[in-house]
């Protein structure tokens, strides 16, 4: 709502197709690009740079022009609201100071803060901008784009919340609307379809439970070329039993306003913080027998910290991509958060650059750091050999999202399970929960640009890396260059070709975790 004078407010509908109020009156703005504009600054909440915004909207333009065109914008603005609503000056534009804007985006995340669930549920009626674009604004499509990623997987997120709570509180029947919008959100997601089974389930319903698992099916076979998890079937056989194998208890912990998703598994003296790769999903990893079992045995060593990096598995989608110090934040909360004073940190394949960014932020609240098949660099350069070529990057980030809902590119991660149909079903089913294509392109870009070669040599905690000798995702030599940067690191060459830790021999690693576990 925003008030001049006494009487006038203003109002911003951004779910579904944008709306535009002044006290009760609907605007019409006949240029997009006059609605995109209000759009961004009343997202970005204060002031933004002219050339920002002239650059965004206008991209095929020169300055000149682009800012000729913004001038006119401003002024179509003013026009059809019969007011001034932008305050412009020569360097920047913002919502006029005397305006307080009810922004319908602002309450549903507001009310997801609060854990107000049933309120932001009511709220999101329809996804961010629905139907609204930009064809010839390439980089605020995109920005669009990660938007609603993000309000998208926070609706996930308390739609999963409110049916955990209405099961929990004796009330399944009240459960099944929120379900039922979950496997509509996403009709591929089989964590979705396992809700709805779930709800069924416990209230009473059979019938409408073995329909779902039909459902499932079908859709996972026609659409994705997969058959569901075994797990997702034998729901039938065990119908009083909970709808994913029994887990940890996922906590959250904000950064910058952004939800990060962390478990806490064991009790030992001292704490184990695993950094996943670039793909994770603190619930799902769990419904692999092999990754249930290496997690298990680490828990058995010290008090494990799991979580999911920010965009990723239950953690908030981001408006933007995920850097190397981002993740480094998202570390030092968790740790933070779990009351951990110091860790030793696991870095695995992608999260490594994180948790080197860390080690050198952060060194007194580290015991040690341990890599698993990890980099220094995403892509090749002159002095850095062994990695792909930005072009080659690309190749296979596309070939990756291609396959996207199947076990894609599992033949790289995992060779050994390449035949094995339950390792391709769980690792179908876990990509689709974790992210979607278009959402896990941005953070598949950050990694391509990522770089800490410059500091590997102010790491100072004692530091082990290992590698696989036939690792066909990230090449030996990778872990080479860190073991010879890294000042007294030990570099440790494991045999066998997979990339995944928990597959093959996952000993090793269990070894080196255990070596400095004994070292206290």
């Amino acid at each position: 709502m925003a008030v001049v004078g006494s009487m006038e407010r203003l109002e911003f509908r951004f779910l579904g197709f944008p709306e535009f109020r002044l006290s009760g009156r609907r605007v019409e703005l006949a240029l997009r690009k006059a609605a995109a504009l209000l759009i961004y600054l009343a997202e970005a909440g204060g002031p933004v740079a002219r050339d920002v915004v002239a650059t965004l909207l206008w991209p095929e333009t020169d300055e000149q022009a682009a800012r000729a065109r913004l001038r006119r914008t401003l002024y179509k603005i003013r026009i059809a609201f019969g007011r001034e609503i932008i305050a412009a000056t020569g360097a920047s534009l913002s919502l006029h100071p005397a305006l307080s804007a009810e922004i319908d985006t602002r309450v549903f995340e507001q009310a997801c803060n609060s854990r107000s669930l049933d309120e932001a549920a009511d709220i999101y009626n329809d996804d961010y901008l629905a139907g609204f674009s930009l064809p010839d604004s390439p980089e605020f499509e995109e920005w669009i784009f990660f938007r609603r990623e993000t309000l998208r997987g926070r609706l996930v997120q308390a739609l999963e919340r409110l049916v955990e709570a209405k099961i929990a509180g004796g009330e399944p029947r009240g459960a099944v609307v929120h379900a039922t919008r979950l496997t509509a959100l996403d009709p591929l997601s089989e964590s979705a379809h396992r809700h709805l089974i779930h709800v069924h389930l416990a209230g009473g319903d059979r019938a409408a439970a073995e329909r779902q698992i039909e459902t499932c099916i079908r859709l996972l076979r026609d659409e994705l070329g997969v058959a569901p998890d075994p797990a997702t079937l034998a729901m039938l056989r065990e119908p009083t039993q909970d709808a994913t194998v029994d887990v940890p208890r996922t906590c959250y912990v904000a950064v910058d306003g952004i939800h990060i998703a962390y478990q806490i598994v064991g009790s030992g003296p001292t704490d184990i913080v695993l950094v996943p790769g670039f793909i994770s999903h603190v619930e799902r990893i769990w419904e692999d027998p092999g990754c249930r079992a290496w997690l298990t045995a680490v828990s058995r060593l010290g008090r494990l910290i799991l979580f999911d990096r920010r965009g990723m598995g239950l953690s908030d989608r981001v408006g933007a991509r995920p850097t190397v110090e981002a993740t480094a934040q998202d570390i030092l909360a968790v740790m933070n958060a779990a009351g951990s004073r110091r860790a030793l940190l696991v870095g695995a394949s992608e999260g490594g650059p994180g948790c080197i960014r860390f080690a050198v932020e952060h060194s007194d609240r580290l015991s040690g750091l341990v890599l698993w098949g990890s980099l220094a660099k995403g892509s090749r350069a002159p002095d850095y050999p062994f990695a792909l070529t930005g072009a080659q990057y690309d190749l296979w980030k596309q070939r990756l999202l291609a396959g996207w809902g199947g076990p894609a590119e599992i033949e790289t991660f995992a060779p050994s399970l390449t035949g094995d149909r339950q390792a391709r079903t769980w690792w179908a089913g876990l990509l689709r929960a974790a992210s979607s294509p278009g959402a896990v392109a941005g953070l598949l870009e950050a990694l391509r640009d990522a770089d800490v070669r410059h500091l590997l040599a102010k790491v100072s905690a004692p530091t082990m890396v290992l590698h696989r000798s036939g690792d066909r995702a990230v090449r030996i030599e990778a872990g080479r260059f860190l073991a010879s940067r890294i000042p007294g690191a030990r570099f440790i060459e494991v045999d066998g070709d997979d990339h995944w830790f928990w597959v093959g021999d996952p000993q090793s690693l269990l070894d080196s975790i255990s070596a400095f576990v004994r070292r206290g």
